[in-house]
């Protein structure tokens, strides 16, 4: 078992200085004073969110971006509160912005992508973005992405998401397990083996959308409107796939209030990852649930013998310091604040992790009102 354990830590070990390394190699974009050209259509999903809506609705109405370069799409996924009344009475009163709501049109087991595609024919710009609407966005999203497309030969961005928390523990430990997910997305990216973004905040060109079939092939699984796509992306464009590293283009969210819809949030995404197509992808999602399994496991073990709690010190450790340094190097970039209740949530991540890791593989999760089924 001590060998197992401790070769599980080398290669976890391995993995994980790889990201911190990839992450450094990912370039921080400094936005100049090129005038804006490029034309958005950002498209925001939603379902029952009359208490969400006004504060996004809000940060789009405050875009330092001309209002004739941008459109808003607002696809209502049948929700039974008073969103769409919520989104009425803003668009009178911000005349200015171009907006459209359409009622979704379910096609497959994917209410998301449903929503996208159902909008992708009707947008007038070339450029989609799409983001969540329990977001607000920064008032220099749209210039600082005009500002990198046309410095790049991009046909897709990927950008940052993070959380805007109290300083109550149960918020920090998602944000820790966000910030997780973030800086191992910029640290793929820096390693030249990219897998993760977040549909919060990310844009794509309606030709390479077209070009790579759109959603067809994973309609069948409810989430990954983001993954799935980046991935048949890379394998058709690699070189045209950009990760925009500038906080002027950090998208935050809300964290979630309890245990049980946190819980179904973290399945719903981890069900994603036997979807993954890549060997790396692959390999990683196995290293970091089979690392987190190990303590589990060995605190058992502790318990009855079978081994001593100065190994089992020795391994939490070596894993915490690296897990530091990555979420470190994460939190300089995303929220430049202090880390709160960082060894608490060490402490209670394996466990949480382990029992996501394995409810995804085989149970079946809600999403606003919902159930699915793996």
């Amino acid at each position: 078992m001590e060998i197992v354990l401790f070769v599980v830590l080398v290669i976890y070990v391995v993995f994980i200085l790889q990201l911190i390394f990839g992450f450094d190699k990912v370039k921080t974009f400094i936005r100049t004073d090129e005038k804006p050209v490029t034309k958005f259509s950002i498209i925001v999903p939603f379902r029952n969110e009359e208490k969400n809506l006004p504060k996004l609705l809000k940060s789009i109405s405050k875009l330092n971006y001309p209002k004739d370069l941008f459109e808003i799409i607002m696809v209502d996924d049948f929700s039974t509160d008073a969103s769409e009344r919520v989104y009425i009475k803003w668009r009178m009163e911000n005349g200015l912005i171009e907006t459209t709501l359409l009622e979704n049109l379910r096609l497959s087991n994917s209410p998301k992508k449903d929503a996208i595609s159902r909008a992708i024919p009707i947008l007038k710009h070339e450029w989609v973005l799409t983001t969540d609407a329990d977001c607000v966005v920064n008032k220099n999203w749209l210039l600082t992405l005009d500002n990198f497309i046309q410095k790049n030969n991009a046909e897709m961005v990927v950008g940052a998401v993070v959380y805007k928390t109290q300083n109550n523990w149960f918020h920090q430990f998602q944000q820790l397990d966000l910030l997780s997910l973030q800086g191992t997305t910029i640290g793929s990216f820096g390693i030249g083996k990219p897998f993760m973004c977040n549909g919060a905040n990310f844009a794509y060109t309606k030709k390479l959308f077209n070009e790579i079939g759109g959603f067809g092939g994973n309609n069948k699984m409810a989430s990954g409107d983001d993954v799935f796509l980046l991935q048949k992306a890379l394998k058709k464009h690699a070189d045209k796939v950009h990760y925009l590293k500038n906080t002027d283009t950090i998208v935050k969210t809300k964290p979630e209030n309890d245990l049980y819809k946190l819980f179904m949030q973290r399945v719903r995404w981890a069900s994603k990852t036997t979807g993954y197509s890549g060997y790396y992808s692959k390999s990683l999602a196995v290293v970091v649930l089979a690392m987190n399994f190990s303590l589990v496991c060995c605190l058992w073990f502790m318990v009855y013998g079978l081994l001593s709690w100065k190994k089992l010190l020795i391994v939490f450790s070596i894993k915490y310091f690296v897990d530091y340094l990555l979420l470190l190097k994460s939190n300089q970039y995303l929220r430049k604040g202090k880390f709160i209740f960082p060894l608490a949530s060490s402490l209670v991540y394996p466990f949480f992790c382990s029992l996501v890791g394995f409810y995804s593989l085989f149970g079946s999760f809600s999403w606003k009102g919902r159930s699915f089924k793996k």
